[in-house]
């Protein structure tokens, strides 16, 4: 690619990296302590599963933040080596990367702002393990699955490959930036390795992901029998989907609009595009600071959950000229469109909290279509004026505004979260011979191990259970020390 990396950010050697600044390292290890307090999922991990990951060597994508640098030292405290990147170009906290570099906790390519091509080369870093057999990682956290897509498309490039040598990949082909620039990795790679990524993807024993979208993306090429390696499924762990997703979103979205803008929520009318457990935090954390939300959402049980809860539910076709903010949180496509823009009230703020950056029309807005300039106020924060001179905010161009504008989830709720990570990662690898995980599904950690996980975050907020005695435990059918519901339970 053409991304060559600048002189002074870059370090080749024990320990590679490549970040903004290593001079913010002594802030971030700072931060990095205070979070570990925060984080008790985490730290009892260092000790349950100390060398269980001895000389493993796994590949991160995943928001550098401070949360994720424990989550990595974490790894590494377990026996691992550990190569990072980001999973979104304004996602890093620059602080925590540098800490995480200097400090020899894994190599890491990260910063706030990387471009699409850097954010590729970044990618391809992290994946590459110039002493390993395969080139490649033992084992992937992914956020988004683009690890595990890069894989995938590489895998299918090389098999176009090796039946035609004419036949090589073309960003040109494709209208998507990002997908553009995947091409070219993978057109540069078989230039100087045509079997690289059939060499990575036989050396990965297994993927354990983060979020929905990534998730959806492993059911399709498990469904279609394209799935390379085992994957678990930790989105959907009642202690990730119904904490980081809920508690998290409710937390950081007021916290990232405001940081934005400094708007004051109460009395506006927000709007809020799904229902789930991303729309449901986000709507109760708009309605608890005092603004007026709508909710608009495709699913009627979600609808009618909205409705219970005392949410208006209606359209975007019939708010889009009224609505103050409108935030988009479903993990689908084309939901905020450059037209419904264009109708919005002056100065609406539009962003969203759905892990990927194509819920809302960007492309649209900028083109010449609709005829918009856009001024940056500050980073990860445009208006675009329309012709007739009224404007919109858009915040982190679309992307996770949360983590674009602000810093994210708060470390207790990621505890939850990334403990789920590493309990997925020890599963799938002491189990990597067994044929327990495979690649004809996509799996989720026990009702059990979930459970576990929800234990060790009680005692930081002086919780105490209550002890099942045999007989109840015999009326109910259930062991005394769990799990206590079934698998088809919704919490």
């Amino acid at each position: 690619m053409a991304f060559h990396p600048t002189a002074g950010e870059f370090k080749l050697s024990s320990e590679e990296y490549k970040i903004k600044d290593i001079n913010e390292a002594d802030f971030g290890r700072k931060d990095i302590t205070m979070s570990e307090i925060e984080m008790p999922g985490l730290m009892d991990s260092r000790t349950e599963y100390a060398g269980v990951l001895d000389n493993v060597n796994i590949t991160g994508s995943l928001h550098m933040t401070i949360q994720t640098a424990v989550l990595i030292e974490t790894l590494k405290a377990m026996g691992a080596n550990v190569r990072w990147c980001s999973c979104n170009i304004f996602s890093t906290q620059d602080h925590a990367a540098a800490a995480i570099a200097r400090d020899g906790s894994a190599a890491v390519f990260a910063w706030k702002g990387e471009t699409l091509e850097e954010y590729w080369w970044c990618t391809l870093q992290a994946l590459t393990w110039p002493k390993a057999a395969s080139g490649g990682p033992d084992m992937i956290v992914d956020d988004g699955g683009d690890v595990t897509l890069l894989i995938h498309e590489g895998v299918k490039a090389e098999d176009k490959f090796a039946a035609d040598a004419n036949d090589l990949p073309d960003p040109a082909t494709t209208d998507n930036a990002e997908f553009k620039c995947v091409l070219a990795v993978i057109r540069e790679s078989l230039t100087v390795d045509p079997q690289k990524w059939h060499k990575i993807a036989k050396g990965v024993r297994g993927v354990s992901e983060e979020t929905t979208t990534g998730v959806h993306r492993l059911w399709d090429m498990a469904k279609k029998g394209e799935l390379l390696f085992p994957a678990i499924n930790v989105n959907d762990s009642v202690t990730k989907s119904k904490f980081d997703n809920l508690y998290g979103c409710k937390h950081s979205l007021p916290d990232g609009i405001m940081r934005a803008t400094d708007v004051m929520l109460a009395g506006k009318v927000a709007v809020i595009n799904g229902y789930g457990d991303v729309g449901k935090g986000s709507a109760h954390a708009m309605k608890a600071a005092g603004a007026r939300t709508i909710v608009c959402e495709i699913d009627p049980i979600c609808a009618l959950q909205a409705c219970m809860e005392g949410f208006q539910v209606t359209t975007m076709e019939e708010c889009v000229s009224y609505g103050d903010i409108f935030i988009t949180t479903t993990g689908n496509k084309g939901i905020i469109m450059a037209p419904q823009m264009a109708k919005m009230k002056h100065n609406a703020i539009v962003g969203n909290i759905g892990h990927f950056d194509n819920e809302i029309d960007m492309a649209g807005l900028e083109g010449p279509e609709l005829g918009c300039k856009r001024v940056n106020v500050k980073p990860q924060v445009d208006q675009f004026v329309f012709p007739d001179g009224h404007a919109i905010i858009m915040l982190a161009e679309g992307r996770l505004l949360n983590l674009g504008c602000a810093t994210g989830h708060p470390s207790f709720v990621m505890s939850c979260s990334f403990t789920n990570q590493v309990v997925a990662q020890v599963e799938l690898w002491r189990e990597r011979d067994t044929g327990k995980y495979n690649c004809t599904e996509v799996t989720t950690l026990s009702k059990f191990l979930d459970e576990k996980v929800a234990r060790l975050h009680l005692g930081k907020l002086g919780a105490k259970l209550t002890v099942l005695t045999q007989e109840q435990a015999d009326y109910i059918g259930v062991p005394v020390e769990g799990p206590y519901k079934p698998d088809s339970y919704r919490y």
